[in-house]
């Protein structure tokens, strides 16, 4: 049975009946943690450069430097100075006039569920919360605040990049909503990492404001959840494990778009177009968009997930008594691994609640039909009764496989799916009856003409990715299937080829560690509840109306597939001559771009994406068939490459030995 789901409410339905000033303008008095008065922005800095330990690390650098304590001191105090939040409730009341104007404009509306709200009320109060995003788009944060501010919960202090600090007056105004900058990356800089640190654990330890970061630590371009970056989730749990406070409350936020302001942007960018810098022009320039329609929002706080019921009988914290705590120490292995671990299910947690809207689901089927060519003489394009059909069985899939999916069931469906296709006018097309991708030829020389296409077919990707957190563990099995040697499917057989895929695309997809025996548990179940498997001691068979869901399935992963061979081709011709890591991608690119003019077909666009080419190199380290030298060179074992190409081209031998190699 799917778990029930809390009720939304529109937020923009009030802000359509009254006054926008008077809302921006309203008596508002947050509670704060056990009725905790707010800080200054002065007091805040006072207090992180009074505390203990960056009065330590200042003396260490100090003693390594030859400088001495004072000029020190007034580094850290620059560090402070250039990240420091100040929040100034007239700039916060100025962004919820203008953010009411705006989201009216550009979403039909904005739905919140209200039991999350009230969770997350009563969290504030009793415990220093963690607020987690999903990060999807660049008006996450701002997004975040204003519902926070309509609800008069108390406003986040918000981890943002430096690249917002070059958008002139725009800059300054986030950091008077919240924001506080830090640094891309900082690597061994202690007097950076130290105040950074004491920065925000003296706003979670005093219970000062929630602290709201995002998870994966940049926006996913492809609308995949991306592997967890650890530092802030260490942390901001550190105070727990040191026992500064008693517990802290991670509240996971799922954000789900029906329409991504910056899908072409982001396709672009996964082709190499560079990303445009953030500046107050380029703001006032994107105003265009303002006279398009982009759907409706969901945004889903999840159930506060206690740090200290996750880290119960899982971590010893009388490690952190044998030394004071204001020296600066690297987390243990234990500790490093249950962090991770936190991480992941976080994430999960994140994925579980997106709510997927039906063109999520369409898009999956029309990127399938795309990659069949016609037979000779048929139009190209699906019929659009087939394909309301097909969406009304992949909707009911979905739901089996417990997707949270927003489709109004007293609405016919072939009006969802109109209203669905509507909305996508660069991305589909429907003529004479037929829908089809727009993805033409265009203009230009033929390898602008496959850019061209290959922006529309990964615009189209990035939205059919949305749903392959519910559908990956059987998908992967459905590959293990495929790739059977015999027409019985002995179940050892099956578990290791599962592993071998599981293991191979744990970059792609949020696969907890650790969890291959669950993760294969959870797929057989889901294809038993389908019908389209059935399972005795020692045998997996396929039912005869399972073939067409496992084909689906297995399809949702051939553009991964087939990206990864492309590599690994790519791979095996440059293994004597392979280029350095800084100049991976482009050779990739170019090498896949020769090969597809000359096929005189996109298949899939998948190839030519950045992300795609990084996980699969990412991938090829971590099993060992890549290795990197002190210099940036690669190292390529040909022979395992080679391998992982032919087992991923569906020969069992090599498979066998590949997996044994990998």
């Amino acid at each position: 049975m799917l778990k029930k789901r809390d009720d939304f409410e529109d937020i923009l339905e009030e802000r359509r009946r009254s006054s926008d000033l008077r809302y921006a303008l309203r008596c508002y008095t947050p509670a704060l943690h056990k009725g905790v008065e707010p800080c200054k922005a002065s007091a805040l800095k006072s207090m992180v450069l009074r505390s203990d330990q960056v009065h330590h690390v200042i003396s260490q650098v100090s003693k390594e430097t030859g400088k001495t304590t004072e000029e020190v001191q007034e580094e850290a105090s620059a560090i402070l100075e250039e990240m420091a939040h100040c929040l100034q409730l007239s700039t916060v009341r100025f962004f919820a006039f203008t953010l009411s104007k705006i989201f009216k404009t550009l979403f039909r509306s904005i739905c919140v569920n209200e039991d999350g709200i009230q969770r997350l009320q009563q969290a504030i109060q009793e415990h220093p919360v963690v607020l987690l995003p999903s990060h999807r788009s660049y008006m996450d944060f701002l997004l975040m605040s204003y519902i926070l501010f309509t609800y008069d919960l108390a406003l986040p202090v918000i981890a943002a990049g430096m690249d917002f600090m070059g958008m002139k007056f725009v800059g300054e105004m986030l950091r008077m909503s919240g924001a506080f900058f830090i640094r891309r990356s900082f690597g061994g800089d202690a007097l950076y990492w130290s105040v950074f640190s004491e920065y925000v654990r003296t706003m979670l330890k005093n219970g000062f404001a929630p602290v709201e970061f995002f998870l994966e630590g940049t926006r996913s371009r492809t609308s995949k959840s991306l592997t967890p970056k650890l530092g802030l989730l260490n942390i901001v749990m550190e105070p727990f494990f040191k026992g500064e406070v008693f517990d802290v409350l991670a509240v996971p936020v799922s954000i789900s778009y029906e329409r991504v302001l910056e899908e072409t942007l982001y396709a672009r960018e996964l082709l190499g177009v560079p990303k445009p810098k953030e500046s107050t022009s380029g703001l006032f320039k994107a105003r265009k968009i303002l006279s398009e329609d982009y759907g409706s929002i969901h945004v889903y706080f999840g159930q506060p997930v206690s740090v200290r019921s996750l880290a119960e009988g899982r971590v010893n914290r009388c490690q952190f008594s044998l030394v004071p705590r204001h020296i600066p120490r690297r987390p243990g292995k234990d500790i490093q691994s249950f962090v991770n671990q936190s991480a992941y299910r976080l994430l999960r947690a994140q994925e579980e609640n997106m709510v997927l809207k039906p063109w999520v689901l369409l898009s999956s089927l029309l990127l399938q039909d795309h990659q069949q060519k016609p037979p000779a003489g048929q139009n190209r394009g699906t019929p659009l009764e087939q394909l309301t059909a097909r969406a009304v069985w992949l909707r009911d899939l979905s739901r089996q496989c417990g997707a949270f999916l927003h489709w109004p069931d007293h609405t016919p469906p072939s009006e969802v799916v109109s209203s669905s296709l509507s909305l996508h006018p660069g991305l589909v097309r429907v003529t004479e009856g037929r829908v089809q991708l727009a993805a033409d030829q265009g203009s230009g020389s033929a390898q602008e003409a496959l850019l061209s296409r290959a922006v529309v077919l990964l615009s189209c990707a990035s939205y059919r990715n949305q749903c392959l957190h519910v559908f990956i563990r059987p998908a992967l099995l459905a590959l293990a299937l495929r790739a059977a040697s015999s027409k019985k499917k002995p179940a050892e057989e099956i578990f290791s080829s599962f592993s071998f895929f599981r293991n191979l695309f744990s970059n792609e997809f949020i696969l907890c560690p650790e969890a291959t025996v669950q993760d294969f548990e959870e797929a057989c179940y889901l294809l038993l509840k389908t019908g389209a498997l059935q399972v005795s001691a020692h045998e997996l068979l396929v039912t005869e109306r399972g073939r067409g869901t496992l084909h689906f399935l297995s399809r949702l992963l051939d553009p991964f597939v087939q990206g990864y061979q492309a590599v690994c081709r790519f791979l095996c011709e440059a293994s004597t001559e392979p280029p350095a890591e800084k100049q991976f991608v482009p050779a990739v690119r170019q090498f896949i771009v020769r090969q597809l003019l000359s096929a005189g077909s996109l298949t899939h666009a998948e190839l030519l994406s950045s992300d795609l080419q990084r996980n699969v190199l990412a991938a090829l380290i971590r099993l060992g068939a890549v290795s990197k030298t002190k210099g940036g060179l690669l190292r390529v074992n040909a022979e395992m490459v080679s391998s992982l190409e032919d087992t991923l081209g569906g020969k069992p031998p090599t498979q066998r030995a590949a997996a044994a190699r990998l």
